[in-house]
């Protein structure tokens, strides 16, 4: 059997897992969680009820909360953590990992600090090469996923048949996974969107109209463009499933956290208390600040990104964002 590790019990991670198991009877795929009684639940009653409620799992999943157990044999291991913990947790593999086994991020967020991305991470603290990961990424909201609802994403690798690979592991008649090899667009468009997704949230927070939310969405991808191209990423990958098809289902969707946790900021809660509140990570609030000092280390201008950035840290009062949302000099629109 091919066996393949997901660290990280939450929504995502847990859908993932039951993408993978569904794709091939013959995958044993271990699942690490943090907290015993989820790993519990998902080993014994094939759910895991605090994130995806009653549906059911396979029962070629099984669960475990000794992360170096999980990973032991994989031929794959995908990575549904927090983008801040995402570097403590990889320091406990160093070393344990199978010598060709392939790393997967499925995180969207960029790393504060170093400012680097997830797969940059990766490939650092494992000191593996870059053609040994991937990251998947698009309109992938867990839930509808776990419901079984059509879906489309993008595996994205340095290496193609890496890509492919994946892909193969990952298809089934509900999850469709393309396949290209530009890693950095791809990465930077799921983080990116998760920022413009908090705008939308605090449009709608402030109760303002579609025409609003609308131009957030396009300008937001056009910001979003225009970092991840300075950094070499391709521009046809922001028309495609993880760029405009991400940003429009994030925006778009209740179930996003990111724009859930914009509507709480936008009705006047300090981000403190949205972080309190929230009961997943909302890895914008997380990146956003990483994401800004990026921009800036590259000239990009970013003012979606800008206001946002200054509404998390308390500098802007949110009943003044929507001046500044669009603020730019008057330009073509191309720029």
């Amino acid at each position: 059997m091919t066996r393949i590790a997901v660290l990280g019990a939450g929504s995502w991670g847990t859908t993932f897992a039951k993408v993978l198991a569904d794709s091939n009877e013959a995958t044993d795929v271990v699942l690490w969680a943090r907290r015993e009684e989820i790993a519990e639940e998902i080993t014994s009653r094939h759910t895991n009820t605090s994130y995806l409620g009653p549906i059911g799992l396979p029962e070629t999943i099984h669960a475990t909360t000794e992360i170096t157990e999980a990973v032991t044999g994989a031929e794959l291991v995908a990575l549904a953590l927090p983008a801040q913990s995402l570097r403590e947790h990889l320091e406990h593999l160093r070393g344990r990992l199978d010598n060709d086994a392939v790393v997967v991020s499925l995180i969207k967020g960029l790393e504060r600090g170093t400012h680097l991305r997830m797969t940059e991470v990766i490939t650092e603290v494992l000191g593996i090469p870059g053609e040994r990961t991937a990251v998947i990424s698009g309109p992938n909201l867990a839930m509808e996923i776990a419901r079984e609802e059509p879906t489309a994403s993008v595996v994205a690798s340095a290496a193609m048949p890496v890509a492919e690979r994946i892909a193969g592991l990952c298809s089934t008649r509900y999850f469709r996974p393309y396949t290209n090899t530009d890693v950095v667009g791809v990465e930077l468009a799921g983080l990116v969107k998760n920022i413009i997704a908090l705008a939308v949230g605090i449009c709608d927070g402030q109760r303002l109209g579609d025409n609003s939310k609308a131009s957030v969405i396009t300008r937001g991808l056009a910001e979003t463009t225009r970092l991840a191209t300075a950094l070499g990423g391709r521009l046809e990958t922001f028309s495609g499933l993880a760029g405009l098809g991400d940003l429009v289902a994030t925006c778009a969707s209740p179930l996003s956290r990111n724009r859930t946790a914009g509507r709480l900021l936008g009705e006047g809660r300090t981000a403190a208390e949205v972080a309190a509140e929230m009961t997943q990570t909302a890895e914008g609030m997380k990146s956003a600040s990483a994401v800004l000092e990026l921009a800036g280390e590259y000239q990009v201008d970013m003012p979606i990104t800008q206001a946002v950035v200054a509404v998390l840290e308390g500098t802007l009062a949110v009943e003044n964002i929507a001046s500044l949302l669009l603020a730019r000099h008057l330009k073509p629109e191309g720029g």
